[in-house]
């Protein structure tokens, strides 16, 4: 991550009061909270902590996405559906950034540029539900909503909303990021250490395709060492933190006013997303995060249309501001050929640039006979597949790509070259909303996709 001593400090009563003009539009999954001056009162609490972010932090990122919206960078974007309160651990946190970056080894240099690595963590807690109640048997209770809303057992009083759970949240995200900093600045990071683990990954025989790219990168990293190459400046690497901004109780009293230039910035993670069930253009979600300088991701699913986009382009990116906008496709695999390239045409057609990242996960979801949400690994690769196709097609960068994933061993989706079948997703099935991608999974699809990326070269400026 970026150092930065920028103070921020709420002190701009214009800019504050745009920043509240979210309270008189609909507004789409928020919890209820059965005491709601609790609910005033953690905020408040929130509001007075440190942020977790700073500016020039999220300026830096802002300039590295507008690269890769021009082809000169690629965006990793991966981490848990929903992040959990006991599973922020050391153990798990190292897993995941050790996932992450290893998969940035292998797609820098399929890609030949830059890979900006972005963890969906140190703030992913709530998730949206596509009903506001859960039934089993004859008993219906509050839909889980994400730890920092309320708890996964299904029981009365673990199901009830509870506010002491935002400010939970807060701190389990600044020990997280504390700990992110310190791995990927304190030599964890190590390119040659890194590359290591992805050598023994490509040595075993399910994996015996992947091994000859490996050997390849093994021999520029020799060469570069050959050379006198710096590895101190490699030991060390920026990472960013991002989440879906969904519950207004928490964003907002984390945006806090820039003293250097007056300007609200989200410091609850440098990089928030809107999702596709609160992307209404006249919601509160699109209003609020319309008026941070952060930069802004939206979920686009297969309905979307291109009045819709451009809709969204004019509200959020007025400016045309390189960076600031990045539009994350789930189209789903049997639909992205057909639906993507209109998306992609219209965009030509306007004065915008925004970056272009897949998101192969939540337009495969399928449920098993016995109960198990799952994605077939087949699938996520043939979206990924499509979406660089749509983008050969139209003629534009196909800039990144947003994964869930763990470092964990699960079995949550099927096959991938471990070959994990119906039979096998009971084993180590962890994840309390959607199925991620485990840690070897994860390393196939860099592979894949960096052979795609060597296959097929695009033409940069």
């Amino acid at each position: 991550m970026i150092e930065s001593t920028d103070v921020v400090a709420l002190q701009d009563p214009d800019v504050i009061e745009g920043l509240d003009h979210w309270r008189t539009l609909p507004i789409k999954q928020q919890p209820t909270w059965p005491d709601r001056a609790a609910a005033e009162a953690a905020s408040a609490e929130i509001a007075a902590l440190p942020p977790l972010v700073f500016a020039g932090e999220v300026d830096k990122l802002r300039d590295r996405l507008a690269a890769a919206a021009q082809g000169r960078a690629f965006l990793l974007q991966g981490g848990d559906c929903a992040e959990t309160f006991a599973g922020a651990t050391a153990d798990s946190i190292r897993d995941r950034v050790k996932t992450i970056l290893q998969m940035a080894v292998v797609l820098t240099y399929g890609a030949s540029m830059p890979v900006i690595k972005m963890g969906r963590m140190a703030g992913q807690f709530a998730k949206p539900r596509s009903s506001d109640f859960e039934t089993r048997g004859d008993v219906t209770l509050p839909a889980y909503r994400g730890d920092i809303v309320n708890g996964y057992d299904f029981t009365p009083e673990s199901r009830q909303a509870d506010p002491r759970r935002l400010v939970q949240g807060y701190h389990t995200a600044a020990s997280t990021l504390n700990l992110v900093r310190a791995f990927t600045q304190g030599g964890f990071a190590d390119l040659r250490q890194v590359h290591s683990w992805n050598k023994g990954f490509a040595s075993n025989p399910a994996n015996a395709r992947y091994e000859h790219l490996a050997k390849e990168i093994d021999r520029a990293i020799r060469f570069m060492d050959a050379c006198g190459a710096d590895f101190e400046a490699l030991k060390h690497t920026e990472f960013y933190a991002s989440h879906e901004g969904l519950l207004m109780d928490y964003e907002r009293p984390m945006t806090r006013i820039d003293s250097r230039s007056g300007q609200a910035y989200d410091t609850s993670g440098h990089f928030i997303w809107i999702g596709e069930r609160t992307r209404d253009i006249d919601g509160a979600h699109v209003d609020f995060l319309s008026r941070v300088r952060n930069p802004i991701g939206v979920k686009l699913g297969p309905t979307t249309s291109v009045d819709g986009m451009k809709a969204l382009v004019d509200t959020l990116d007025p400016e045309r501001e390189p960076g600031r906008l990045t539009f994350i496709t789930r189209m789903g695999a049997g639909r992205i050929r057909d639906e993507l390239p209109k998306l992609l045409e219209a965009i030509k057609g306007m004065d915008a640039n925004p970056l272009w990242v897949t998101d192969p996960m939540h337009g495969n979801g399928l449920t098993t006979p016995t109960g198990y949400k799952t994605r077939r690994f087949d699938d996520v690769v043939d979206e990924v597949l499509g979406f660089f196709e749509a983008h050969r097609q139209v003629g534009t960068y196909p800039g990144g790509m947003h994964v869930e994933l763990t470092g964990d061993d699960v079995t949550e989706c099927l096959g991938g070259s471990e070959q994990i079948d119906e039979a096998t997703l009971a084993t180590r099935y962890e994840s309390l909303c959607d199925p991620r991608l485990n840690h070897m999974q994860s390393l196939e699809l860099a592979f894949l996709v960096a052979e795609e990326l060597s296959a097929h070269p695009y033409q940069r400026p």
